[in-house]
């Protein structure tokens, strides 16, 4: 293709010395208004460029007999589906002028893998005319001459490119002529084009396309002209190139965390199914990142919340395909994969800040059936010494399965039950469906005749509620996106509350869930129910399981509205809490949409109890997090069918790192609360929550990040790591922020578990003392276990039932705290710090504290932040702000790992500490705390916030040299004998583990008594 500055007319070269010079004014005027160029103004924006037209050669008529394309030779990972709607026959490929050439003999698996019906490269696509500057960057016209395959084609387009921010473009593709659904979610609008861009836009004139560059290295990141663009009414596809194979995102599914490219699928369309690989489940995020060569990264989001298919293929390259609505594309340029995610939350919204006790250990079961069985059961866990913050019920509550009902025999008592919990420190969290029961007589079920007077629900095409069948038999369906249903939840759930003093919402079945097709009279016969295309749902039709598409709401038909149910409930409910409760709220939902996490935490549904189950919910966790859902968790143990005793062990272990910890199952299956085990069992469970609780001041610290700057709270290795490109492919370890490396067993009778180390040091964190600080029994003294000093490789860990590892990455300093059996105890405990220096003795940390459930803390000021530094033998806190909760902490021990020299003094605020203890094998023990003076001066620790933010800085951009593994056992998993590699020195080691890999940690420990409110200085020497 030729690139288009000034007119032009270089595609005649050869041609102008044959002519006359009136012929050549001729032939320019034609090509200046047949062929547009870049307008007049355009040189003010040099990063933008429109390219030439490419030879479009004979055009036969879609949909009309001819003969094949000639040019069909399209390498095979190249090739664009032309048949996505259904299995088609070489004469009905060819009568879309499109090629067939079949892969392999015999039939083609339907709509999956390399298609064979696909379009040439002169399939006629849309037309680029007018294009023009605008305020904040261009508008254009697209125009078809002729049209597709599918009804109703939009042969006249609207295109707006809006360069919002240096690193985010937005553009949209729209109808001029008649208003469409658009997603009616709130956004930042622009107003002006932003200076000094990330990237530059050039534009393809026929077939039309965008394309988008990094400015830093001219990387094509996006380019639409791959694949001719389709515009109907009820199907929209838009493709592009992608820079690599390494694409992430496009929740909600059952995979690894980086997509296969190899002709994967993936349907979008809220589905209320147990989760199956290759299926569409309960959530819609049609956002990806895609990593690029040297550790840069992007994202693109299409706004947009019809059911839709995205199919990735080998090119590398990426096709949406949608049902309805218009085109709204963000691509955000990073260039680091964190930066992707906070350009895509600065568009959706930060993830809510939870209440500290959410963060806990949650129990339920389906089955609890009476108040007395809820109190057994609380009691069991305290005399067994398992923490335990929020007790849930499932539908047991209920008087009929109704929402804010509750049966009076099993619990006839309920208000004064959840009275209970809350005077032990307790939460509350139940169970509320969407669908509300419609069969009673009139007058003998509130929210469902309040709702009829007030006109809250979904209705079917005679305007009367649509009723569908859920849990109480016959139900109706409120439309959260209508005014008045906000009004009402917010009455049911505040009535509700007054009687029973809930803590939180559990909002499930809400993709909507119906337990028969559409509605309880069928679905009409028309074109929203029966779509030109259906993406690959779960059985076949786009009413299973759920209710008619057709269906009316406020905004638009359910056609258009439901991936965005679970959502809009979250959002009414989030809203109904605050105005119950006025403090912050806690919602946990089934389904979600993009933009969730600024309402509401997500549970990953009906898991399996099996290994398989327990391995995949690690990128669910880990994707979750990168779409701005940080508090996310599966059901530990497994929620359909009979755990055992192994792994509920090892899910209890990983679910200690969950960022949401819930243990919950069914009714069906054997009851899995961690008292029902062996011994040995329990007190491995009893560890693994033990060192959560300890946990849980620096993990409500990352959810302050979360919530302020966009950061994630459990993520992926190559969030870290983005330039060690091997951690792109690891989904089975974790990471708490940059600074704790989380590896499980995932497998059944294991007790060793291969990690992957990034470059740096990383310290056992359970030789840690954090027990004897708190109110729960101590364990047993973990083994000295020695450092791990990597150059990038595989290690093996042991890893008996009892252990799961946790390693501590050198310059960071966590906070922690004494565990107790519920937050409300544990906040009362004595803190600790662990300092992870790095080989120069340097490392950083910080502490968020605010009471825990109030709103408006940050407002107000009424917050506590403390920054830790340690550098020069020497650790000192910087207070930022203080508030009364933080002033009434107290630092109760310093545990300080890799200390090269055995000090011969430590000082606390220049008073000597006589019980420190130094070991050089990390099996250090304190003495008995001494109490010390805590007035430190302020004199020159005020360069301390800079100074830290910049040794944070220097670890997270640390790397090092990669140690893969060559040769021996194949992967990670294996552990016999290895060929270790060092791809910077060429040089190979043989052995079990990598050379120089482990190393004894010398630690000094320091009981304190000092004021987390008030600066401190901790020195040794």
């Amino acid at each position: 293709m030729a690139t288009w500055g000034l007119p032009c007319s270089c595609p005649l070269r050869g041609v102008g010395a044959l002519i006359s010079l009136a012929t050549a004014v001729l032939l320019v005027h034609f090509l200046l208004h047949e062929f547009p160029v870049v307008p007049q103004g355009v040189e003010e924006f040099p990063r933008a460029h429109l390219q030439g037209v490419s030879s479009p050669g004979p055009q036969q008529k879609p949909g009309q007999p001819g003969a094949a394309p000639a040019q069909c030779d399209v390498p095979p990972d190249s090739r664009f589906d032309c048949a996505p709607d259904r299995p088609v026959t070489r004469e009905q490929c060819e009568a879309r002028s499109c090629c067939y050439v079949p892969a392999r003999p015999g039939p083609r698996e339907p709509l999956r893998g390399q298609p064979w019906c696909f379009f040439p490269p002169s399939y006629p696509s849309y037309r680029l005319h007018n294009l023009s500057v605008s305020e904040t960057g261009y508008t254009a016209t697209l125009t078809r001459a002729t049209p597709t395959f599918f009804p109703k084609d939009v042969l006249t387009l609207q295109l707006d490119v809006l360069m919002e921010t240096e690193s985010r473009l937005h553009f949209t593709i729209k109808d001029p002529a008649h208003k469409r659904y658009e997603v009616p979610l709130e956004t930042p609008r622009a107003h002006s084009r932003a200076p000094a861009l990330l990237y530059s836009v050039e534009f393809v004139e026929e077939p039309f396309g965008v394309i988008v560059r990094r400015t830093l290295d001219g990387r094509v990141l996006l380019n639409t002209s791959v694949a001719p663009l389709f515009f109907a009414d009820q199907f929209l596809q838009l493709a592009t190139s992608l820079p690599s194979r390494h694409v992430t995102g496009l929740a909600e599914h059952l995979s690894p965390l980086i997509l296969s490219p190899n002709w994967t699928r993936i349907t979008l369309w809220n589905r209320d199914l147990a989760p199956t690989p290759g299926s569409n489940l309960y959530g819609s995020h049609p956002f990806y990142l895609a990593l690029e060569d040297g550790g840069s990264a992007h994202g693109v989001f299409l706004l947009n919340s019809n059911a839709m298919d995205v199919v990735l293929q080998p090119h590398p390259a990426l096709t949406w395909r949608t049902t309805g609505g218009i085109l709204d594309v963000y691509v955000f340029l990073g260039p680091e994969p964190k930066s992707v995610v906070r350009q895509y939350l600065d568009v959706l919204g930060l993830p809510f800040m939870p209440p500290y006790w959410g963060l806990g250990f949650h129990l339920c079961r389906w089955g609890y059936s009476s108040t007395a069985v809820l109190r057994q059961v609380v009691e069991n866990m305290t005399r067994a010494h398992f923490p335990l913050d929020v007790q849930w019920n499932d539908l047991d509550y209920m008087d009929a399965r109704r929402d804010f009902t509750f049966n009076r025999d099993g619990f006839a008592d309920f208000p004064a039950a959840v009275g209970e919990l809350h005077a032990a420190g307790r939460h509350y969290v139940m169970l509320v469906d969407p669908a509300v029961s419609s069969s009673g007589p009139v007058g003998s079920y509130r929210p469902y005749d309040e709702g009829l007077r007030r006109g809250v629900f979904i209705t079917n095409e005679t305007g009367q509620p649509l009723i569908g069948k859920v849990w109480p038999g016959s139900t109706a369906f409120p439309d959260f996106t209508n005014p008045a249903a906000l009004d009402w939840w917010q009455d049911m759930v505040s009535e509700f509350h007054a009687l029973v003093p809930f803590d939180g919402m559990w909002i499930d079945m809400n993709e909507p869930s119906n337990f028969v097709r559409g509605s309880e009279h069928g679905c009409p016969d028309n074109e929203l129910e029966n779509p030109p295309y259906v993406p690959g749902v779960a059985g076949g039709t786009l009413q299973a399981a759920t209710i008619c598409a057709s269906s009316h709401q406020f905004l638009s038909t359910h056609y258009n509205l439901h991936n965005l149910y679970g959502l809009t409930e979250a959002i009414a409910s989030s809203r109904a809490l605050v105005k119950a409760r006025g403090t912050r709220p806690f919602v946990i939902s089934r389904s979600t949409f993009a933009g969730h996490g600024h309402y509401a935490g997500h549970w990953t549904g009906d898991v399996w109890s099996s290994w398989e189950q327990l391995a995949y919910s690690v990128p669910e966790i880990l994707q979750f997090n990168l779409l701005g859902v940080p508090l996310v968790g599966a059901d530990i143990c497994g929620f359909l069918g009979n755990t055992s005793e192994e792994l509920c062990v090892r899910w209890t272990q990983l679910g200690a790192f969950y960022p949401f910890m819930r243990n919950h199952n069914d009714l069906h299956s054997q009851p899995q609360e961690p008292y029902r085990f062996s011994e040995p069992a329990q007190q491995a469970m009893r560890k693994a929550l033990a060192l959560r609780y300890a946990l849980l001041p620096y993990l409500y610290t990352l959810f302050h990040g979360a919530h302020v700057r966009g950061e994630t709270v459990a993520r992926p290795l190559l969030l870290e790591f983005p330039e060690d490109l091997h951690t792109w492919a690891v989904d089975r370890q974790l990471l708490w922020g940059a600074a704790l490396l989380i590896t499980p067993v995932l497998e059944p009778g294991k007790t060793e578990v291969a990690g992957y180390f990034p470059s740096g040091t990383w310290y056992n964190f359970q030789t840690v003392p954090v027990e004897a600080l708190g109110s729960l029994p101590t364990q047993p003294p973990a083994p000295p276990s020695p450092a791990i000093h990597s150059r990038g490789q595989w290690v093996t860990l042991p890893a008996p039932l009892d252990t799961i590892n946790v390693h501590l990455r050198a310059g960071y300093i966590v906070p922690l705290q004494g565990p107790g059996l519920t937050t409300t105890e544990s906040r009362k405990q004595p803190m600790a710090l662990a300092v992870a220096l790095t080989a120069g003795g340097e490392a950083y940390g910080e502490l968020y504290w605010d009471d825990g459930d109030s709103l408006g803390v940050l407002e107000r000021g009424d917050y506590t932040s403390v920054i830790f530094l340690a550098r020069n033998n020497t650790i000192v806190s910087q207070l930022v702000r203080l508030n009364k909760e933080g002033a009434a902490l107290q630092l109760g021990r310093v545990t300080v790992l890799g200390v090269a020299t055995a000090p011969g003094q430590v000082l606390a605020n220049d008073v000597p500490v006589s019980s420190f203890t130094y070991s050089s094998d990390t099996q250090a023990s304190g003495r008995p705390d001494v109490g010390l003076p805590s007035a430190v001066g302020r004199e020159g620790a005020r360069s301390l916030v800079t100074l830290g933010h910049q040794l944070a800085a220097q670890m997270q951009g640390a790397r090092g040299p990669h140690w893969p593994e060559e040769g021996g056992s194949s992967g990670p998993r294996g552990h016999s004998w290895r060929l270790w590699c060092d791809v910077v020195s060429i040089s190979c080691f043989g052995g079990t583990s990598p050379p120089d890999s482990e190393a004894p940690v010398p630690t000094l420990l320091v009981p304190v008594t000092l004021p987390v409110g008030a600066p401190f200085r901790i020195s040794w020497s």
